[in-house]
């Protein structure tokens, strides 16, 4: 008898890029990693690394779509021997970002699955039809291989409705599926598991806050393996300072832009997803190059650094609330885990919550979770590099290797 396939290949497929990973879940290892980019130009760009052999290879030229990226990445696969047609593939696995209410759990795809995502294109018009394309353009290279559907909402299904719904009329606000979703999920759930490992105890033994801070950031709070509050609503537009998202705004200056600025919706939308957060604020989404231009002596890059901080310790403070007894907080994701002034500022002036950066363990940078907060501090500070791409592959080989795979709604 052979042996059960082992491998898995993940896909997050963009808007006009294509990211994937394939490993091999006997020990979680990475066989190859690349990115497809500018998918639809004339100047689209794959990058592929085998981790076997340690070879790159990079082409520029035009890749039409999305089913011409996947054909180039399943070619380059197929140069190192690690083709999709290759028995030791066990599943494919997609990152979803919106899956609503309905899907709490990893799910393999069928084609309800595949309408449930596309009636949530609503409330992600520019995350899910790319997730979609992504998805059809695998099963048609591969129709008899499992696909399964991980999305970024689920770890967030857990939060009470009190923490879950808006205080709106809620006829309103089911009927046009208005709550708070969260983004970032596997992040959150991965991050959360890890700073349980760190500490030597089981997830469900302690209370985290999570703090993903990349271009996009969000707040957790994780009681006993389960998300009880996000930062993150209805979009990923709510909460902290962003790179180029405002975060947590009246709703009355949506109203105000349009009604005294005469601003379209279009524009209004543009203004508070792309052109806010730190960009708006100083032209810079970079935090590096914000941290060169305070330095310098910026006012601007300053301000814009003192209002991210600010949201954020915002959100340490309400979430020790929320929570109770904090046994850690993570910083993960690109700021999160390597801007140490960031982290530094985000717990300055909360000792009384029981939080504290040692300096020399702050300014240490690495590959591996560590513990940044001073020897006897009654709440750990960690930084804990996220890993999306395994979560999603630990999720996608736990539902299809065990030979038990519900498709559907599977809460």
């Amino acid at each position: 008898m052979s042996p059960s396939p082992t491998r898995v290949l993940v896909l997050n497929s963009g808007s006009s890029s294509v990211k994937y990973q394939l490993l091999d879940m006997r020990d979680s290892s990475r066989l190859a990693v690349g990115l497809v980019e500018r998918i639809g130009e004339q100047t689209s760009r794959l990058k592929h690394t085998c981790l076997g052999s340690g070879d790159t290879r990079e082409a520029v030229g035009p890749i039409a779509d999305h089913e011409a990226a996947l054909k180039a990445v399943a070619e380059e696969l197929g140069r190192d021997g690690l083709g999709l047609d290759s028995p030791e593939l066990a599943a494919i696995g997609h990152r979803v970002v919106h899956g609503g209410m309905f899907f709490t759990e990893p799910t393999v795809i069928d084609d309800a699955v595949l309408a449930e995502i596309e009636r949530l294109i609503p409330v992600a018009p520019l995350h899910n039809p790319a997730n979609l394309t992504g998805i059809r353009t695998a099963q048609a290279l591969r129709p008899d291989l499992p696909q399964v559907a991980v999305f970024d909402t689920a770890f967030h299904t857990t939060m009470p409705e009190s923490a879950a719904r808006y205080a709106i009329d809620p006829r309103i606000a089911d009927r046009y599926r208005i709550r708070r979703y969260g983004f970032h999920g596997t992040s959150h759930a991965y991050v959360s598991r890890a700073t349980a490992r760190l500490l030597g105890k089981t997830p469900e033994e302690v209370n985290v806050i999570v703090l993903h801070l990349g271009n996009g950031a969000s707040a957790s709070a994780v009681q006993g393996g389960r998300c009880v509050d996000t930062s993150m609503g209805l979009t990923p537009l709510e909460g902290l300072v962003m790179g180029t998202r405002s975060g947590d705004l009246d709703p009355a200056v949506i109203f105000h832009l349009a009604r005294v600025g005469g601003m379209s919706m279009d524009e209004i939308d543009t203004l508070l997803n792309k052109r806010s957060g730190l960009f708006g604020l100083c032209g810079d989404n970079d935090m590096r190059e914000i941290r060169r231009r305070i330095d310098e002596g910026d006012a601007a890059a300053q301000l814009a650094f003192d209002i991210y901080v600010h949201r954020l310790k915002k959100y340490i403070g309400a979430y020790c609330a929320v929570l109770g007894r904090v046994d850690a907080v993570a910083f993960t994701a690109g700021v999160g885990e390597n801007a140490a002034p960031v982290r530094e500022a985000a717990v300055a002036g909360l000792e009384g919550l029981g939080l504290a950066v040692d300096p020399g363990l702050n300014a240490v940078r690495g590959d591996e979770p560590r513990l940044i907060s001073p020897a006897g501090a009654r709440v750990a500070v960690a930084v804990v590099p996220t890993d999306e791409e395994l979560e999603i592959a630990t999720q996608t080989y736990a539902l299809v290797g065990t030979g038990s795979a519900p498709v559907g709604n599977n809460s």
